[in-house]
């Protein structure tokens, strides 16, 4: 078979459509009757590439030309660069991962690269499968980009850490009720109920602290104390929202009668994304302990791979953190991509000054 490199589809990123051949995997995918991997797999593979579009981009790893069975025609193709030989010593899948990591190219390889799983993320959608049938080669396709497992979790988690040492308290209890109406009420008389029986006082201290203005935020909270001494923050997936926001006014009144309050609790349902869908977990806490705003806007940098689904879930992502550090309003959360970052999982969170400065 006669290969020559053609031309190509243009990349988004302005090049061609690169990918990689595993040169020793395509080669011993189908052996000759000598038992020796066949350099006619490669050349089938390339052609076929280049019939889709791709420019197909050969790598083979340094033993390979001492066991293909045209030694002769592998080293003619080394000679004029249409072949690529990883240096002696380098592991070639490693070399293939990394180029392909750099060049943002396919890979086109029946290995499954296991042993590299931990530090290239993107492996399966960079992968391309392939089988050989009688003489033609059939090329498959890569699987769909996987993102990152729990990023949201993992940035609210960073987030929440970092308001931490801005000593500013969190609610942690993440492990979710099954969710109902009657269930969220039920929990939250129980928890008030105890919180009426040891005697627990309001946290003031620090208050001064978190918000500057006070006197607006006092407003705000004596507005609140003529309906409610305490505020029920209920943290739900966010596929339940609507579904939460239906039992709101039945749990305060629920709650304030069952408990003989005077005043029925003000009830707030918050989308939370540590929570699973049908669960729920409650922050009660006394009015006078809400902030108005959040003292801090929360920055996200992230790596390109996540940008858009980071991004698409920023108002998820402020909710859960205002509900848990108790916070009336949201904060102001940005989501900026960086080259920096190069995989996927790779994330920066900083805490600027927010609230009412």
């Amino acid at each position: 078979m006669n290969w020559h490199p053609a031309a190509c589809k243009i990349s988004a990123k302005g090049g061609y459509l690169r990918v990689i051949i595993d040169a020793s995997n395509v080669a011993h995918s189908r052996k000759n009757d000598e038992e020796k991997p066949c350099i006619e797999n490669i050349l089938s593979a390339a052609e076929e590439l280049e019939k889709l579009g791709y420019e197909p981009v050969i790598i083979a790893d340094a033993s390979l030309r001492h066991e293909i069975d045209d030694k002769e025609q592998f080293r003619k193709l080394l000679e004029e660069g249409k072949f690529q030989q990883v240096p002696s010593g380098t592991s070639a899948d490693h070399f293939i991962l990394k180029m392909a990591e750099e060049e943002d190219a396919k890979i086109l390889s029946n290995d499954v690269f296991r042993d590299y799983k931990d530090e290239f993320q993107d492996i399966n959608s960079r992968r391309i499968p392939y089988t050989f049938r009688e003489d033609k080669i059939l090329i498959g396709t890569s699987g769909k980009p996987k993102k990152v497992k729990n990023i949201l979790q993992k940035i609210c988690n960073e987030a929440l850490r970092e308001f931490e040492r801005k000593r500013i308290d969190a609610y942690k209890v993440k492990r979710g009720k099954k969710l109902s109406g009657i269930a969220i009420a039920k929990e939250a008389i129980d928890r008030i109920s105890r919180s009426q029986e040891e005697g627990l006082e309001p946290r003031l201290e620090g208050i001064f602290m978190k918000l500057p203005l006070f006197e607006r935020f006092m407003s705000m909270v004596e507005e609140v104390e003529r309906t409610s001494n305490y505020i029920i923050f209920v943290l739900v997936h966010p596929k339940d929202y609507r579904d939460a926001v239906k039992y709101a006014g039945n749990i305060a009144v629920t709650v304030g009668d069952r408990l003989k309050l005077e005043h029925a609790p003000l009830v707030a349902v918050r989308n939370d994304l540590f929570l699973k869908p049908g669960t729920f977990e409650l922050n009660i806490m006394y009015s006078e302990d809400v902030m108005e705003e959040a003292p801090y806007n929360v920055n996200i940098t992230i790596n390109d791979h996540d940008y858009s689904f980071v991004k698409k879930n920023s108002r998820n992502i402020a909710s859960t953190l205002a509900a848990r550090i108790g916070s009336w309003r949201f904060p102001i959360v940005s989501v900026k991509p960086s080259m920096l970052l190069e995989k996927p999982g790779e994330f920066e969170v900083v805490l600027e000054k927010g609230g009412n400065d």
